[in-house]
């Protein structure tokens, strides 16, 4: 099964990557994470702090955003992109319509809504402001405080794929980012969703959404009516910080090659861009690169042209003090 998006000539050119993270998606896909106890290597420490800080008024807001299964496709406007304040105004001002449509959706299956769903389904000016000041309340809390690192890694992963951005390789650019995206030209298909089904973009173009937040399968909106969006997961870190790790590793490992498997820990990258990032000769990268390989803590794969270097599972709980 997958979701099948398809292109048209106008929808090739108007297909972009976004410029920063999206703090409305962040939000959402943050949400799904704290209502789990998938992934520690990647979000334990981080949802151990937020879940102190929570207050219980925030359960109201996790309601429209359940771990699995289908959340209100109006958390998500189109434009987040433009940062929290934008994405905020566009969701004060979401249509009665699509209010109670989504809220319609997240019903099905006996799904428990707040007691203010009512009257957020019919448009009322309290309700949708309480809206808002959850969902501000709720990136204060769980999301600024690490907002320059999930900024950070974005970036990083933005410009890892920037020589297919130069090139206009729209089809090298789509079969790198994630195993569960596969284009074959005009139609991209994302799997690992449990669906199927066929979105025709007729126009509209698809943005491409790197996310801190987003875990292991690709995702986008239910409704093929709104702006397509596609949000993919980021490689990550394993810790907020990894000094004290780092530190370790050196004895263990050696400080060149320590320093190579954090480097190559945040994202995949060349042999020449890492010998770049960390100083040493291309040769001396690759030799480095082979022993950690052997040894089963990176793994090596080709991405279109070039041949990307990854960190495995292993490295990952070796990284994390594992």
């Amino acid at each position: 099964m997958a979701v099948r998006i398809h292109f048209t000539d106008d929808d090739l050119a108007q297909t972009r990557l976004a410029q920063a993270p999206d703090p409305m998606w962040e939000s959402l896909l943050s949400m799904h994470m704290l209502q789990t106890d998938t992934a520690s290597f990647a979000f334990g420490g981080w949802r151990q702090a937020v879940r102190r800080r929570l207050t219980a008024p925030l359960g109201d807001l996790f309601r429209l955003a359940p771990p699995a299964g289908y959340s209100a496709d109006f958390l998500t406007p189109a434009a987040g992109a433009g940062g929290l304040d934008a994405g905020v105004g566009a969701l004060l001002s979401t249509p009665r319509q699509r209010l109670a449509h989504d809220l319609v959706e997240l019903a099905r299956g006996g799904r428990r809504l707040p007691s203010w769903s009512g009257l957020l389904a019919r448009g009322d000016l309290e309700a949708v402001k309480q809206l808002g000041r959850l969902h501000r309340q709720y990136f204060t809390t769980a999301l600024a405080p690490w907002w320059s690192r999930i900024r950070g890694r974005f970036d990083a992963e933005r410009a890892a794929h920037s020589r297919y951005l130069a090139s206009g390789d729209l089809g090298g650019l789509l079969n790198t980012l994630h195993p569960g995206l596969v284009w074959r030209g005009p139609v991209l298909e994302i799997t690992g969703l449990g669906v199927d089904r066929d979105v025709h973009l007729d126009g509209r173009g698809l943005l491409v959404l790197p996310s801190y937040f987003c875990w292991r399968t690709p995702t986008l909106l239910k409704d093929p009516a709104l702006p397509c969006v596609v949000v993919y997961p980021m490689p990550h870190e394993t810790a907020l910080s990894t000094a004290p790790g780092l530190r370790s590793l050196n004895a263990l490992l050696g400080r060149t090659r320590a320093e190579i498997l954090a480097t190559v820990a945040g994202h995949g990258v060349t042999t020449s861009e890492l010998a770049h990032r960390t100083g040493i000769a291309p040769a001396t990268a690759s030799h480095h690169i082979g022993i950690l390989r052997k040894a089963g803590l990176l793994s090596t794969c080709r991405a279109g042209k070039a041949v990307l270097h990854t960190v495995t599972p292993l490295g990952l709980a070796l990284l994390d003090g594992r």
